[in-house]
């Protein structure tokens, strides 16, 4: 099985199984974002400490898949530099985990893996398959952990990901308690002109422009009550290729 078969195949069953309570978005003008929601399917028993007052207001996330390409033993990549040897455009990642049932309030002492592909479009830990023919199995590049401090924030140094067949630029990460529980497995996307830009230079101009825009990537255009999931997964990107850019986004469990 290849990458595009995995993604199809994936998909369909995460339709068949959580596309109607699969993300929730609610607004303060539309839906108590704190409100009754007795058939939540993420409850978990996590330990994180909700800090702050919450702002109110704040996205609802249900897990999607992991993808293809897990960190395998993640424990073992607490960094926040997770560039190794690839080239690229640098992306400082800033990511806030907030507590949906907590009046969206910040979360101290969670713990918050991610990882995406290389320029290439490539993974480590993984290859030498059909699923990617490039072997990085030895290696481990654009994969690390953090935890949260008492802003509810994790920030990682990288590069701007690659993109592979089948699907749109992404960074994926998982949310765990401070005693490991997972509380979230989610998966970010970029601004479609920001990816153009990037993808027209430097260590990805070989590769070239991704064949799948944002709004037509299987796991960005499922839809959920009010919208498609790229609504509430689109990151706020600022910089430039020349002094690189940064990404901020929140993820409220």
């Amino acid at each position: 099985m290849n990458r595009k078969e995995f993604l199809n195949t994936g998909f369909v069953a995460l339709t068949a199984v959580a596309v109607a309570p699969l993300w929730y978005a609610c607004k303060n003008d539309d839906v108590d974002p704190v409100g009754d929601d007795d058939d939540d399917d993420n409850d978990n028993d996590g330990t994180g400490t909700g800090t702050g007052t919450g702002t109110g207001t704040c996205y609802k996330y249900t897990s999607v898949t992991e993808g293809p390409f897990p960190t395998k033993n993640p424990q073992n990549f607490v960094m926040s530099d997770i560039t190794s040897d690839r080239s690229g455009t640098k992306l400082t990642v800033t990511i806030t985990i907030k507590d949906y049932s907590n009046s969206c309030a910040t979360v101290q002492g969670a713990i918050v893996d991610i990882w995406h592909c290389d320029a290439d479009g490539n993974y480590s830990q993984y290859g030498g398959t059909t699923m990617q023919s490039k072997n990085y199995t030895a290696v481990n590049f654009l994969r690390g952990r953090q935890t949260t401090g008492s802003d509810g924030t994790v920030t990682f140094t990288s590069i701007y990901p690659g993109w592979y067949m089948g699907r749109t630029t992404h960074i994926h990460v998982h949310v765990y308690s401070a005693s490991g529980t997972s509380l979230l497995v989610a998966q970010i996307a970029f601004p479609e002109s920001v990816s153009s830009t990037v993808y027209a230079q430097g260590a990805y101009a070989s590769h070239g422009q991704k064949d799948t825009s944002n709004t037509s990537d299987n796991v960005f255009s499922a839809r959920y009550s009010s919208g498609t999931i790229l609504d509430i997964s689109l990151a706020t990107v600022s910089g430039s290729v020349a002094n690189g850019y940064t990404l901020a986004h929140a993820l409220a469990y």
